[in-house]
């Protein structure tokens, strides 16, 4: 039995309906259960409940298959086969991973390896996936020996896609799975349903809700994650943020956080966030992550120079009376008018 499946046991997360099945106007039905590692809420909206929830469980299979495949917490995944395969030998990727993986490269080298999903080894020398430690250097300095998207040789051509690991080098999915599993969700339910998913800091939308045109997006403040910060309204593609308040972890007195920078093979502690917009959440994913990585100054360049919807929100460091700092791309200010507060300011 999946985690999935035990979760939806629980009666009040399984469906929400929020007009009555006889109404003749829209239905939006709305369901959260965990997955890639987060809380997950998928919401609906049509004419007809049925086909709603019909909907919903079409989703929920499409990302339990992305999960199946990107997930490092599952022992049989296609990711965790990858990183167990024997250094040296030809490790045959899957039609999907094989799709996935010229973007993952392009990314890592555009943004020269701010964003790197070779970072399995600093994780588990961080004790990310745990409760957080302060590696030895030595031991810091061999995870970081193999770090890199570059110690994987892959042949991409359709008849052999394969990738060998020329290192104990290991795969984590966690600056692009969520990604990649809605821009799968995309594909999988084409352009006719309207519909909204929230994995715990990307949302993706997809169709003009019939109740109100436009779905509401909360921008969390980024130095307290329960705290809205600014109110979006969404029409197309995917909002992802970026930030330290995602989880922190205290380790000898000091803050440490699930965000590494793969070029130092320290994690990053940051009271900014940022988030991206793009019609490809796969984009919208990788891209918070490594602005977030690249920093306010250098990232927003970054942004500018790529036209790029990114948004930095930094809080003041003097007093917590000062007004949050709202550094929006030019591409983030012509599509969403930028207002800070709780308040949903008219979107595209």
């Amino acid at each position: 039995m999946s985690r999935a499946t035990v979760l939806l046991t629980l009666g009040a997360l399984s469906y929400l309906s929020l007009y009555p099945v006889t109404a003749a106007g829209p239905v939006s039905v709305e369901r959260t259960l965990y997955l890639m590692g987060t809380r997950a809420t998928l919401a609906v909206e049509s004419t007809d409940r049925a086909a709603a929830v019909r909907q919903l469980e079409r989703m929920v299979r499409s990302l339990e298959r992305t999960e199946a495949t990107l997930s490092t917490w599952r022992h049989d995944s296609e990711l965790s086969r990858l990183n167990r395969h024997p250094v040296g030998e030809p490790f045959q990727l899957g039609p999907e991973v094989c799709d996935l993986w010229p973007t993952l490269t392009r990314w890592h080298r555009a943004t020269a390896g701010a964003f790197d999903p070779g970072v399995g080894a600093l994780i588990d020398v961080w004790g990310l996936r745990e409760d957080g430690r302060r590696p030895a250097a030595d031991r810091l300095a061999a995870a970081w020996a193999v770090t890199g998207l570059g110690h994987f040789e892959a042949d991409l051509d359709p008849d052999a896609c394969q990738v060998t690991r020329l290192v104990d080098a290991t795969l984590d999915a966690g600056a692009f799975g969520k990604g990649e599993a809605l821009r799968r969700l995309q594909m999988d339910l084409g352009g006719d349903a309207v519909w909204r998913v929230d994995l715990g800091g990307q949302v993706a939308v997809s169709g003009m809700t019939p109740s109100s045109g436009r779905w509401p997006v909360d921008v969390a403040h980024p130095a307290r994650r329960y705290e809205v910060a600014m109110g979006l309204v969404l029409a197309t593609g995917s909002l992802a943020t970026s930030g330290a308040s995602e989880r922190t972890l205290e380790v000898d007195g000091e803050s440490i956080t699930h965000i590494l920078d793969p070029r130092t093979g320290h994690t990053l502690y940051r009271r900014t966030s940022v988030t991206v917009w793009h019609d490809d959440p796969l984009a919208a994913d990788i891209l918070s992550t490594a602005l977030y990585v690249l920093g306010p100054d250098t990232g927003m360049r970054f942004a500018e120079s790529h036209g790029l919807a990114a948004l930095f929100l930094v809080p003041p460091h003097a007093s917590e009376s000062m007004a949050l700092s709202v550094r929006p791309s030019q591409a983030f200010a012509d599509r969403f008018p930028v207002r800070v507060g709780p308040g949903r300011p008219t979107g595209p």
